[in-house]
């Protein structure tokens, strides 16, 4: 198998700790554009730093949208391996204005072609964690078929079931029929990354995540489930010709097919995720004046690694 040099674990650790603390910076000031563009800037320049054929796969959008990680967007040295690199500098630019947890600085990595290049367009997802039989859930069922199932797989009920889901009202209906079921719903207002991955904490209560959120965060998401377990299966939402024309740009043809992680993520894959404003998966930046502290959580596939480290940086 052809893995990422374990060597470049620790740079890429780096690119999400400067992220993060650019993005700290804007904490509680209500500012999230400054924020995001904080993050953008220290995320790239730390990118350029590292021995790399790197490419862009998912990003801030579009060349016309977006001045600098746009999907496509070489970085690095321009030597050694060549990477594509799915970012989301600031995954949470609402939580960092307000000072609200979970603002995290995350990116995943795969050798050339590894990353299923999402358009910034709507996908649905549903997840679930390690250790359950294959195809137990799927995005085609009922809510009731899906939490029926799941509840058999597990040896449990459906009162015991808790469930993952962005408060919004485009999930209305999933909501009902959660609650008519007397599921544990644990809501989020934003971030479905972290929600996604608390599928497969074993220190989480979420037995499976469902509903609609960003297709780059999916690809994302995927990339840390495929490190520590999981399943997940997503489609693409696609609501006019301008997302037709940015689906197809990225090579995808079928707009109705449905993605399971081996689909989205091909070969090694490295997630890195570090706190901006403390959350359950990792603590936020720490200011100490002469420098910061960092809390990253850290996976690498073909190393088996899956850890959190807190790192001291000057400034």
């Amino acid at each position: 198998m052809n893995n990422i040099n374990p060597k470049l674990v620790n740079q890429f650790i780096k690119v999400c700790e400067r992220a993060a603390y650019g993005a700290s910076i804007f904490k509680g000031k209500n500012d999230k554009i400054a924020a995001d563009q904080a993050a953008v800037d220290e995320m790239r320049n730390e990118l350029n730093k590292i021995e790399m054929k790197g490419k862009i796969a998912i990003g801030e959008g579009e060349m016309d949208e977006a001045p600098m990680l746009y999907i496509g967007e070489k970085v690095g040295k321009n030597v050694g391996e060549e990477l594509d690199i799915a970012v989301d500098p600031l995954e949470g630019t609402n939580f960092t204005a307000k000072n609200l947890p979970n603002a995290i600085s995350v990116l995943s990595v795969t050798k050339k072609g590894g990353l299923l290049s999402a358009p910034d367009t709507y996908m649905e997802k549903i997840a679930i964690g390690p250790d359950l039989p294959n195809n137990v859930v799927d995005l085609d069922f009922s809510v009731e078929k899906n939490i029926k199932l799941l509840s058999e797989a597990k040896n449990t009920v459906p009162e015991k079931i808790t469930a993952c889901i962005l408060k919004r009202s485009r999930h209305d209906k999933i909501i009902n029929s959660l609650n008519k079921l007397k599921v544990k719903i644990k809501f989020i207002s934003d971030g479905d990354v972290t929600g996604v991955i608390s599928v497969g904490d074993p220190n989480s209560p979420v037995d499976i995540y469902l509903g609609t959120g960003g297709g780059p965060e999916g690809v994302l998401a995927a990339a840390a489930l495929d490190c520590i377990g999981g399943q997940m299966q997503t489609r693409l939402v696609i609501s006019d010709n301008n997302e037709i024309q940015k689906a197809s740009k990225l090579g995808i043809k079928n707009l109705k097919k449905k993605y399971n992680i081996s689909d989205m993520i091909k070969g090694d894959v490295i997630f890195c995720a570090t706190g901006v404003t403390d959350g359950e998966m990792v603590k936020g930046i720490k200011d100490q004046g002469d420098f910061f502290e960092a809390s990253s959580f850290i996976l690498h596939k073909s190393q088996k690694l899956s850890k959190k480290i807190t790192n001291k940086i000057k400034k």
